[in-house]
């Protein structure tokens, strides 16, 4: 039997088209309870300082690897950098 080779996941979504992913973001988004969302505001506050950010990579978080739109979302999550800015 081979050996199992570990899938790398964000590699797969070279895989995935842009439209797709945004859809499986947005899913995401949606499906998180209200009560874990941070509010309106604090999210678009978010938004913006990693608009600014130099690890802000296509909507991705080079320093976690996270997707930016869904972790500032999240109303107990943090920046990841060193630093966090918010």
């Amino acid at each position: 039997m081979p050996d199992a080779q570990k899938i790398c996941k964000r590699c797969l979504l070279a895989a995935v088209g842009e439209n797709e992913l945004l859809r499986s973001l947005e899913e995401l988004k949606a499906a998180l309870p209200d009560e874990e969302k941070a509010d309106t505001a604090e999210y678009e506050r978010r938004l913006g300082i990693c608009r600014r950010c130099d690890f802000l990579n296509a909507g991705t978080c080079l320093k976690c690897g996270c997707y930016v739109e869904f972790r500032a979302l999240k109303k107990k999550m943090y920046c990841p950098g060193e630093n966090r800015k918010w």
